[in-house]
């Protein structure tokens, strides 16, 4: 029932394709897939000289679904791509997949696994960010992309973006990272396993093997109300709810939902447990936890073979999650290597989350970058 879920989501996606590799594919840990499949969605056209392809990578609990288009449902990122916005789809050719392990239409914990034809919860093998990226790779060239304007990405898209721009410069001609850092730290890895641990208590979790049964709700969506605390700052839930109360003026005095933060917590949880598999939500913040591409601990080595690569790296002022402090350390990795490196952080008090939202100043600062990129 649970996977009838997430086919009833991407049925109302028409633009949804999928890259299927039918070979091994050996991971990072030295374990291996039989063979997997990523679903994609591309916009706008490859122009004559292909030389206007943009991939997206998304964040955690994302999805391939980065543009409305023709769909039921709004994309991630409506806000950046479509006609006419920053990410234009009337000139640039888009592309966004579904990283592997998540659970919309990519191979995961969800999937069947070949070998026996039973769904591999746990026995999905452990993923890294470079497996993501390197499983992307495979699209890209399956679609016969050879040179890419830009990568880009938020968050855990971020990550994708260095790890894609270290390893393929080659084909990449720009980069633009956004909330993000070249490393999880200790303050992401306690957030992520707090999350995890929430869906582990859940008394319907049962070690991963809930598919043919309850999944646990609960769970995940304790974890998710944690995960969202730290998308926001203190100055937006402030300014959201304050300490207004929910449905009554005076105090109950028990344990409900008397605050309007509580509320909203609660609303978000339970519709993320309506569109997500909690044991991708373990794959992925694992994934995430495990990333650092510093060079004993110098970040600086990492970026030393990369040499015509352009990129602009944005913070956002009131992100805490990936403060501003963490991007700067990307640009001084960069500039270190005499690279090209723009570098803005944006006044905005939403948190980390504020790359998703309508914001104008982010629109003007990719779309200027955009638009000076020499092909």
């Amino acid at each position: 029932m649970i996977n009838e879920l997430f086919e009833y989501i991407l049925n109302k996606i028409p633009e949804l394709k999928y890259f299927k590799y039918d070979k091994i594919f050996k991971l990072e840990s030295g374990k291996t897939l039989p063979k997997f499949q990523l679903a994609y969605e591309t916009y706008g056209q490859l122009n004559s000289t292909k030389s206007n392809a943009i991939l997206i990578f998304h964040a955690l609990s994302g999805s391939s679904h980065v543009f409305k288009d023709n769909s039921e449902i709004g994309g991630w990122w409506d806000e950046m791509v479509g006609p006419n916005k920053p990410f234009d789809t009337n000139e640039y050719f888009i592309i966004c997949a579904n990283i592997l392990g998540s659970c919309y239409g990519s191979t995961g914990p969800n999937s069947l696994n070949p070998l026996n034809g039973k769904i591999y919860g746990l026995d999905f093998p452990i993923i890294t960010i470079h497996d993501i990226v390197k499983a992307i790779k495979m699209l890209i060239d399956h679609l016969g992309v050879q040179k890419l304007l830009t990568v880009t990405g938020s968050s855990m898209g971020g990550m994708q973006v260095l790890d894609w721009v270290i390893n393929f410069s080659g084909i990449t001609l720009s980069a633009i990272p956004m909330a993000t850092a070249a490393y999880a730290t200790t303050f992401n890895i306690a957030f992520n396993e707090v999350q995890r641990q929430a869906i582990y208590s859940d008394s319907f979790w049962n070690n991963g093997n809930y598919y043919s049964g309850f999944a646990p709700n609960k769970g995940l969506r304790l974890a998710r109300e944690i995960g969202h605390i730290t998308y926001l700052s203190e100055d937006i839930m402030r300014e959201k709810f304050g300490r207004s109360l929910q449905n009554n003026p005076k105090l109950l005095f028990q344990f409900t939902e008397e605050f309007e933060v509580e509320s909203y917590l609660q609303y978000k949880g339970t519709t993320f447990t309506k569109r997500f598999d909690a044991n991708s939500y373990l794959y992925i913040t694992k994934a995430i936890d495990y990333f650092d591409i510093r060079q004993n601990g110098n970040l600086i080595p990492t970026f030393s073979h990369l040499e015509n690569n352009k990129f602009l790296v944005i913070s956002f002022s009131s992100d805490w999650l990936y403060p501003t402090s963490k991007l700067k350390e990307i640009v001084f990795a960069l500039k270190s290597n005499s690279l090209d490196v723009s570098f803005v952080e944006i006044d905005v008090n939403y948190g980390h989350d504020s790359f998703l939202i309508d914001c104008k100043d982010l629109r003007e600062v990719v779309s200027n970058f955009l638009t000076n990129i020499e092909v």
